[in-house]
């Protein structure tokens, strides 16, 4: 799709500020408050302003079908499959799909920068968002940086910089914001590269949940939580340490998360062209979710190097679903010993591939429906999606 260049609306220039966050406390740092771009943020703001089907329709050529219960879990798709590299990029979180396609749109020419998140020089977990002008720099920015982060707030060099052909990695929020200022932004083409995203904290709540779960936050390189119902922690030493979902310290760590990734319910980043994650794949996979043709354009430049296969779908995630709600909303914590003993079973018998991943959606959209319904009781009805509603209504909630 090509896109008009127009100029920013000129009085966005004098509402430029780094302290007003119209979102107030479900403000998701995204970054965009952090340029003159804020003029549109009532507009643009996932938190102000819910527009996924709107934003579904202008950027795939439809919004999801409400008849098709996958559409409800994954949003608008052509294709899915798993995959992985066939030559991992060493010190890649995974084995580097995300950080191979953002780095083969540079060499390809399909654009001339990325923006993508790097970390700085003192902390390998503070995100420092930058346009990439070369696969170098791209290659730096690999593995998660698992805090909220301001991408957006690059966007202002975009205009004065003069680039007109763009890649954006990043997440849900980020994008919705990014569709509904991307007509103002002089592009001539937009990529946009999702993963999908939750549970994000600032850095102080980042280490608050690596000193309560980790045996060495010291020596975290990253970690994520996996579909063998574990979270794996890396260590600099290269060793793995895993901790089970059911052992985590949950009245700890129940407020940690930022009150935006608690609101949240594009989990799978419905509005990026092409989404890589892991939760509907096999360990050691990565699931891919093309959306759109330009989608399918940035696949196609790596498909040479991947080892793909289908999706599966295995088990019923229901009964689990149901009794992680109390459990949660108490703030239960078992015995390491019985969290353990049950990780194992429900890794044997629970849920697999694209089941494993709605029972993550499941788990997390009921969970953040009964925050919104506790906490902005008045936002309910317009924040929360349709196809959220329809998740969250196959269980039953507390009050």
């Amino acid at each position: 799709m090509t896109m008009t260049a127009v100029q920013p609306h000129k009085k966005a220039k004098a509402l430029k500020s780094t302290s007003r966050r119209p979102a107030k406390e479900l403000c998701s740092e995204c970054g965009l408050c952090d340029t003159y771009y804020i003029h549109y943020v009532k507009e643009a703001c996932a938190f102000l302003n819910q527009q996924v089907a709107e934003l579904e329709e202008k950027a795939h050529g439809r919004s999801r079908d409400l008849d098709n219960e996958d559409d409800w879990y994954f949003g608008v798709s052509n294709q899915m499959m798993t995959a992985r590299k066939v030559d991992p990029i060493p010190g890649a979180q995974w084995t580097g799909i995300v950080s191979t396609i953002g780095m083969e749109m540079l060499k390809q020419g399909k654009v001339d920068g990325v923006v993508c998140i790097q970390n700085t020089d003192e902390d390998r977990f503070q995100p420092k968002p930058i346009i990439a002008r070369t696969p170098e720099e791209v290659l730096a920015a690999r593995v998660n940086k698992p805090t909220l982060s301001p991408n957006l707030s690059v966007l202002e060099q975009i205009e004065q910089s003069g680039l007109k052909r763009l890649c954006v990695i990043g997440v849900g929020c980020q994008t919705q914001a990014l569709r509904s200022v991307q007509d103002s932004l002089g592009l001539e083409k937009l990529y946009v590269l999702g993963t999908p995203c939750v549970d994000n904290v600032n850095r102080a709540g980042l280490q608050t949940f690596l000193e309560t779960t980790s045996r060495s936050p010291d020596t975290v390189v990253h970690y994520e939580f996996m579909q063998d119902f574990r979270i794996h922690f890396k260590h600099e030493d290269g060793s793995i340490e895993t901790v089970p979902f059911f052992g985590l310290k949950t009245n700890k760590l129940k407020d940690i998360f930022a009150p935006s990734c608690m609101s949240c319910f594009d989990y799978t980043n419905s509005l990026a062209d092409l989404v890589v994650g892991y939760m509907g794949s096999p360990y050691g996979w990565q699931w891919l979710v093309v959306r759109n043709e330009t989608g399918q354009e940035m696949l196609d430049l790596v498909m040479d190097q991947l080892e793909t296969q289908p999706v599966i779908s295995e088990g019923d995630r229901h009964a689990a679903v149901q009794n992680s709600i109390p459990a949660y909303d108490k703030g239960v914590t078992l015995p390491m010993w019985a969290a353990k003993l049950m990780g194992v079973v429900i890794d044997k018998i629970g849920p697999r591939g694209l089941e494993y991943a709605r029972f993550s959606i499941d788990s997390h959209f009921t969970r953040n429906y009964l925050y919104v319904k506790r906490n902005y009781p008045d936002k309910v009805d317009a924040h929360v999606p349709e196809y959220a509603k329809r998740i969250v209504s196959q269980y039953d909630l507390p009050d």
